[in-house]
């Protein structure tokens, strides 16, 4: 059993640090209240104990201080619905000083309070001790269960958990599950171990390609920084992205993969187009032959049907970046084909975590969320987690 769930909270004050970072419009309407869903577990927890829960968050990035578009008032509404209706929801309009402290002493067992944006004070990014310890001082136990913000050290992430004792610190229920998926992976994977990377730029992902050639059996390259490899093999590649400052980089990667024994899959062919438009001509090419004037947007069917393979023969597989451009209909076929097959793979038994932002909007978009292991919360955290950085947020609870 976990920390968190062996804990009882009856009595308590539970300080939780969440992400209820989400996407608001004009109106200020939640218009994707994933990360908002994915906390309610730890919070019914400790309120079903008979706790009271405080929650603090970061919504945007004001610059100057308070501003109405980033308050976090905008969510008191649908944090009530989301916990059944039921709950007493109080909004302090600051997170520290007197209102927070005096409605924060006030709160009783089954209620909660949600403060204003941490970010309002610029202390919080800076990991201002002193701000830290005026947060910690409104509850007497420290949760943290906002991966997503792990990778940052800032005041409410990894700041405050100094002025809690060991055993009044620990993740949430949400936090332990995206720290247990990603060891998993990474130290107790099942082999073959397939690492599916994809997105635009070899620069974001040169770390993470690295430190996965310690680890991984099977290395799947796709989407735009396919083309810098191709390049880097003397492949036409048109009018694809490419990182040119990279192709020595690339170079080395496929070098030190095959030293190590890792088989690194590049996608065969491509769906091409004349520009970057929904509504651009489309065709096919070898991906190392791609005419001038066109660029590769998607993998084509051969890549899939290889992929497909290489996906379905792994026991553990991690996702990270899209195959094309997918928010475009036609360059989703690749995408949904690799989405499709860790899907089945998963089904077959294999242990499957997708993170980063479009790999799990495309797992999202094809209603395939709950046919995988676990999607992560954690975009940029869960990418520095797998280039082998220490977070913050979790070294500070378990230290």
């Amino acid at each position: 059993m976990s920390k968190f769930s062996n804990f009882n909270f009856n009595g308590h004050k539970a300080l939780i640090r969440v992400d209820f970072n989400v996407p608001l419009d004009a109106s200020f309407n939640i218009t994707d209240d994933s990360r908002m869903k994915a906390t309610i577990p730890t919070i019914k927890k400790i309120l079903a104990d008979g706790g009271s829960v405080i929650l603090m968050s970061h919504l945007g990035r004001p610059k100057e201080g308070p501003t109405e578009k980033y308050s976090l008032k905008h969510l008191v509404k649908h944090l009530h619905e989301l916990l059944g209706g039921n709950t007493k929801v109080f909004f302090a309009d600051d997170c520290i000083g007197e209102q927070a402290s005096l409605t924060a002493s006030m709160l009783r067992g089954g209620e909660v309070l949600l403060l204003e944006n941490l970010r309002f004070y610029k202390e919080e990014e800076k990991g201002d001790k002193a701000f830290a310890e005026k947060l910690s001082k409104l509850g007497d136990v420290y949760v943290n269960d906002a991966f997503g913000t792990a990778h940052r050290a800032h005041s409410s992430t990894a700041v405050m958990a100094e002025f809690f004792p060991a055993d009044k610190k620990m993740f949430g229920l949400l936090m332990e599950r995206e720290v247990e998926s990603a060891e998993r992976v990474l130290h107790n994977n099942e082999k073959p171990f397939l690492a599916i990377i994809g997105g635009a730029k070899v620069s974001d992902k040169i770390l993470i390609l690295e430190n996965l050639l310690e680890r991984a059996t099977d290395i799947i390259i796709g989407g735009g920084m396919a083309y810098t490899f191709f390049k880097a093999q003397g492949g036409k590649i048109g009018n694809s992205l490419c990182e040119d400052e990279r192709l020595e980089a690339a170079r080395e990667l496929l070098k030190k993969a095959e030293a190590k024994g890792v088989c690194i899959h590049l996608p065969s062919d491509s769906t091409i187009a004349d520009k970057f438009d929904a509504n651009a001509n489309v065709s096919t090419a070898g991906s190392n032959n791609i005419p001038d004037g066109w660029m590769g947007l998607d993998i084509g069917q051969m890549a899939c049907d290889t992929f497909s393979k290489v996906i379905m023969h792994s026991k553990t597989i991690l996702w990270n970046g899209p195959m094309g451009v997918f928010e475009m209909e036609k360059f989703q076929h690749g995408t949904k084909t690799i989405a499709m097959a860790v899907a089945e793979s998963t089904a077959e038994g294999a242990f499957s975590l997708v993170g980063g932002g479009d790999s799990v909007a495309a797992v999202n978009k094809f209603n395939l969320a709950d046919k995988v292991s676990y999607v992560s919360t954690g975009g940029g955290a869960l990418l520095e987690y797998f280039e082998g950085k220490t977070l913050p947020g979790i070294a500070a609870v378990k230290s």
